[in-house]
């Protein structure tokens, strides 16, 4: 019965979210309130359990670093931006949207995919602003290429982090495994992108030749403040790439990084929180919820079983079923919660394999396909999420389908990508 329940609400709460009925943000916080006051899932499950319930890291980390930018735009620092990378891509959109997707996915290597993206869609309202260009397209294209650029690294995406941890995995192995293939995928990604955003490059001359005219530095508002908002922004992303050194979760640094800014800066409640997106907060604790009570009644972890018995014990039938099955599922709920119910099962299928290879071949398309799948629909990853809020409260919303239509795309051609490079790399030149 609740197995049942929990599939029920899950599935009527996503077709709300696609179709756009009503706000994301009430369709998830219904699809909570259904399954706790059903029973399907206690406060205990709901807001305690780290398997079934709100992680609380992601919605920390997320407030922090909202508040961060919420001081760091009183700075000027996005204007600045904005004008410099207009100005060095000569005002076309097509060389600025290409110069902000290659920014995005470095910066997203070594930093969580959300951080970069809360930092970027500023800059790049800002820019769109200048030409008088629609936007949704930079946005877009901007958190796809973080979730291609944060499988890098380990700490670039959630999921790696939760792989990591269960394979004995280090930084450098997915230096060594992963970021050779991301490199692969971006110079695609950044080839095909005239094509995926066709029609979406025409800006007026006129605002091209005032663009180009403009000062970036009489952009700056508050030299003093800005000094104070570098300091604690290094701080914070040193915490962020040494946080197997320190021992300190990305959440609590982001929390300390607010806390310590706020207070050097003298910023009022009303200007950092006017940047918080509360409604995407919202989203994501009613979402997880959700999911939480997919993962209680076994349903994620059945569907997980299932693509595992149908290896029927090949490595590389194993390799490509998780590479296929990850990024699907992975696209349809958030990537984290997938992935630390389905890694359980991929070390018991790498213990089973006697080629150590072959084994660890497991693990990256694991990672491969969640980090990959989260871009095939506007909720498969957190980053997602994020810029859809950012650009519904710019006055821009960018639909369920909007986004889903150009991420699914993506999605196959990066799948498709690689799935040679682990036959390639593990089985065939191994």
């Amino acid at each position: 019965m609740s197995t049942g329940i929990a599939i029920v609400v899950f599935v009527v709460a996503y077709l709300l979210i696609a179709t756009e009925r009503i706000p994301k943000m009430v369709a998830a916080l219904a699809g909570a309130a259904v399954v706790l006051g059903l029973g399907v899932v206690g406060s205990e499950d709901a807001f305690y359990s780290h398997e079934t319930g709100v992680d609380w890291d992601v919605i920390f980390l997320l407030l922090g670093m909202m508040i961060i930018v919420g001081v760091l735009r009183r700075t000027g620092v996005f204007e600045y931006t904005a004008i410099w990378a207009a100005k060095r891509a000569k005002g076309s959109p097509l060389r600025i949207m290409i110069l902000l997707v290659l920014i995005t996915a470095v910066a997203s290597a070594f930093l969580d995919n959300v951080t970069t993206v809360l930092l970027i869609a500023p800059v790049t309202l800002l820019v769109c602003d200048r030409l008088n260009i629609n936007p949704i397209p930079f946005l877009i294209a901007e958190v796809l290429s973080s979730n291609i650029g944060g499988a890098a690294t380990l700490i670039g995406d959630p999921p790696n982090i939760i792989i990591a941890s269960r394979a004995g995995l280090t930084f450098n192995d997915f230096l060594v495994h992963m970021t050779p293939i991301v490199v692969i995928e971006l110079i695609v990604f950044t080839v095909v992108l005239p094509w995926l955003f066709r029609g979406s490059f025409t800006v007026d001359p006129d605002r091209v030749a005032d663009v180009m005219e403009l000062n970036e530095r009489e952009a700056i508002q508050d030299t003093r403040l800005l000094i104070k908002c570098g300091l604690v922004l290094l701080a914070v992303f040193t915490a962020f790439v040494g946080h197997s050194v320190f021992h300190i979760e990305p959440s609590v640094v982001a929390l300390l990084g607010a806390g310590v800014l706020v207070l050097i800066s003298g910023s009022k409640p009303k200007d950092y929180l006017a940047s918080v997106e509360w409604e995407t907060l919202l989203f994501f604790a009613g979402l997880f919820i959700m999911v939480g009570a997919l993962v209680k009644t076994g349903v994620i972890g059945d569907l997980a079983g299932l693509a595992a018995d149908a290896t029927g014990g090949d490595a590389l039938t194993a390799v490509m079923l998780i590479l296929g099955v990850s990024a699907l599922l992975s696209g349809i709920i958030d990537n984290i919660p997938y992935v630390a119910t389905m890694s359980p099962i991929v070390l018991e299928l790498s213990n089973d394999i006697a080629n150590p290879v072959h084994a660890e071949a497991l693990w990256w398309s694991l990672a491969l396909g969640a980090d990959f799948g989260g871009n095939l629909t506007a909720v498969g990853a957190s980053a997602n999420v994020v810029v859809l809020g950012i650009a519904k409260r710019a006055g821009t919303p960018i639909s369920f389908w909007e986004f889903t239509k150009k991420g699914a795309i993506v999605t196959v051609i990066t799948i498709a990508i690689a799935a040679p490079y682990l036959w390639l790399r593990y089985f065939v030149l191994a």
